[in-house]
């Protein structure tokens, strides 16, 4: 009774402003304004807002609330454990079939250092003497080389 009553005062108070702003000539605005406050006496004439305002005051109906943040939050807690292994569905696949051997280590794929004859703190394309370290004077050529172009 009382959200009824509520809704309707929203609405009167609404369409009192649709014709206030109307009066100042901006139609479209009133318009619209119009349509919003016709809204909730729609919602109360639809038996929507009895119905919510029953639903909002059962214990029942927010137990049922509570259980289904709890299966969401299973749902998502399950899928961040499995991206933190990694595992993908194809693996997961296999992995049920009885195919742990055929799981594929993501990093198998990638080519490592090691197999290209370079060592880990090498530059790609460096000689094998040279190492990944640039001398004092070359930190800031490529830098300079920039600001030149640029006339700065």
């Amino acid at each position: 009774m009382i959200a009824e009553t509520m809704c309707s005062a929203a609405s009167a108070a609404g369409l009192g402003i649709a014709a206030v702003t109307a009066y100042r000539k901006r139609f479209l605005a009133a318009a619209r304004i119009a349509a919003y406050s016709l809204v909730p006496i729609g919602l109360v004439l639809t038996g929507v807002v009895e119905w919510v305002a029953g639903i909002a005051f059962e214990p029942s109906v927010w137990v049922g609330f509570v259980l289904l943040g709890a299966a969401w939050l299973l749902f998502v807690t399950t899928r961040a454990v499995e991206r933190r292994r990694g595992l993908t569905r194809e693996e997961r696949k296999a992995a049920r079939r009885g195919g742990e051997n055929d799981r594929i280590a993501p990093a198998a794929s990638a080519p490592r250092p090691a197999a290209t004859g370079q060592r880990p703190g090498a530059r790609p394309g460096a000689k094998p003497g040279e190492t990944g370290k640039a001398e004092p004077g070359d930190d800031f050529s490529d830098i300079e080389a920039i600001l030149k172009k640029h006339g700065l």
